[in-house]
């Protein structure tokens, strides 16, 4: 508790009559001053005891209008005071906003005979995390006496960070419920989970005949059971400029990255083998090969976190990592020819070659063909970078294929390419529609967009070993589909 300086002004006249009636010998002034005295302790009861009161029958309650929030994002709070009965008091209460929050400051005042009083101000989440409200803080004055202290509730508001909720991982508009990465090991052995009974050939163990079987079947039978193997698991990353498309934290890539997180997270917990392939718009980008270290997986995981769409500025590509400083980019000669070797050796052919020297004229229409091959390769980062993966991987592999729909081609192509080389293959897409700003302005083309990558997306998925998922907001999925009702009805 402190005091007012009314306080201190009572108190020096009291002690100035004292004074004066000292001086003058007058017991008149001497009764002047004891009376102000009493009048100041009276009010020091009287105060404490409104303060007793308040404090016992007042509310104070501090209400964010939502128990989340984005960051950056406003959200407004509410400070509300009630009292059961007036008090002789003034009263004003400061909100007690968490520390990291901006926006104008939160007060209330009660005056004498209210009860109650209500403010409501904006207030902007700029930090991530857990945010919790320290206590109003009441101030409470008689005028000559003031006292201070918290009171009311402290809630907590959870500030997410900025990027896509409500991820919509499925096929058809039909949301999918299992982890990303779960896999059957399709090969029979000696392992926990059993397969299948069989009957008994030739060169069984006799510790596998289940004799329950055979007793009941009349002939020998054996147990088979599940092996247990290692999924060695492949996360193709296109992060080139088109999966930039998107509201801010709420591209292509920013979708596609939470599935990302998921699909390494579940294969480091089953212990799969997992590396990554990073591509941009001028090739690869990063390359980890598959490992089990957790090393491995919290490499992984940083790159995915901290993957952006590249550029495609020609005059500055950009650099390439790889897991190894003895995997250098370089031409196999197990490979195809680079186009620089085709240009070389069609430039070669012409320094020597005559109108009657038959070996450059067989020469000539072979490089002629692989020149205009050569350029589409180059132009389909996407295809010649799992290409360069697969030959480096031996072995199946699982490969988990992050990207979109722009470029339909050579989505197929690079598909074809993993299948021919053993790899299954699942494809998580992002449809456009569902990132174009513009594209809900034209409910019936929006609908189009749609089924032209829902047709796309089961051609996919019509391969052998092949898996085609869509990624994208479920808000919009929605408004897509509902559209397409709409659509069907008229």
């Amino acid at each position: 508790m402190r005091v007012t300086r009314r306080f201190w002004a009572a108190l020096a006249l009291s002690g100035f009559l004292a004074a004066l009636a000292a001086i003058l010998e007058r017991p008149v002034l001497l009764s002047g001053s004891v009376l102000i005295g009493t009048w100041i302790l009276a009010a020091q009861y009287s105060f404490l005891a409104a303060l007793e009161r308040t404090t016992r029958t007042m509310s104070v309650t501090q209400s964010p209008a939502r128990s989340s929030v984005r960051t950056d994002s406003s959200m407004a709070v509410t400070l509300a005071v009630t009292l059961a009965e007036p008090v002789p008091l003034h009263l004003g209460i400061e909100a007690g906003l968490p520390v990291a929050t901006t926006g104008d400051s939160l007060h209330v005042a009660v005056t004498p005979g209210t009860t109650s009083s209500e403010q409501t101000a904006s207030v902007t989440w700029p930090v991530a995390g857990r945010q919790q409200f320290s206590a109003p803080q009441l101030t409470a004055t008689d005028g000559l006496f003031v006292a201070t202290f918290p009171a009311g509730d402290r809630p907590t508001v959870t500030v997410e960070p900025g990027g896509p909720r409500r991820v919509h991982v499925g096929e058809g508009g039909t949301h999918l419920a299992s982890a990303y990465g779960e896999h059957n090991s399709e090969q029979h052995g000696s392992g926990i989970e059993l397969a299948e009974i069989r009957e008994y050939t030739p060169g069984d163990a006799t510790r596998r005949i289940d004799w329950k079987a055979t007793a009941r079947l009349g002939t020998p039978h054996v147990r088979e059971h599940e092996t247990d193997t290692d999924q060695r698991t492949l996360l193709v990353v296109d992060h080139r400029a088109s999966l930039a498309t998107g509201p801010p934290n709420e591209t292509k890539l920013d979708y596609l990255r939470n599935v990302m997180l998921a699909t390494a997270r579940n294969a480091h917990d089953l212990t799969d083998p997992i590396g990554l392939l990073g591509i941009g718009d001028h090739g690869t980008t990063t390359y980890l090969e598959p490992a089990t270290a957790l090393d491995s997986y919290t490499a992984i995981r940083r790159e995915l976190l901290e993957l952006e769409p590249s550029s495609i500025d020609t005059e500055h590509p950009e650099t390439i990592r790889v897991s190894r400083p003895d995997a250098a980019v370089m031409q196999s000669p197990h490979e195809s020819p680079t186009l620089r070797t085709v240009r070389r050796s069609a430039s070669d052919l012409d320094e020597f070659e005559t109108p009657s020297d038959p070996f450059a004229r067989t020469l000539r229409p072979f490089y002629a063909d692989q020149q205009p091959y050569r350029w589409r390769i180059r132009e389909q980062p996407l295809f010649n970078s799992v290409r360069t993966a697969l030959a480096s991987n031996s072995g199946a592999v699982w490969m988990a294929i992050f990207t979109d729909d722009s470029n339909p081609a050579e989505l197929r192509e690079t598909v074809s390419l993993a299948r021919q080389n053993g790899a299954a293959v699942t494809i998580f897409l992002a449809p456009t529609v569902l990132y174009d700003p513009r594209a809900g302005d034209d409910r019936a083309r929006m609908r189009n967009r749609y089924l032209e990558f829902e047709t796309l997306r089961r051609e996919l998925a019509g391969m052998d070993r092949v898996r085609a998922l869509e990624v994208g907001p479920r808000d919009r999925l929605s408004t897509v589909l509902e559209a397409g009702r709409h659509g069907d009805r008229q």
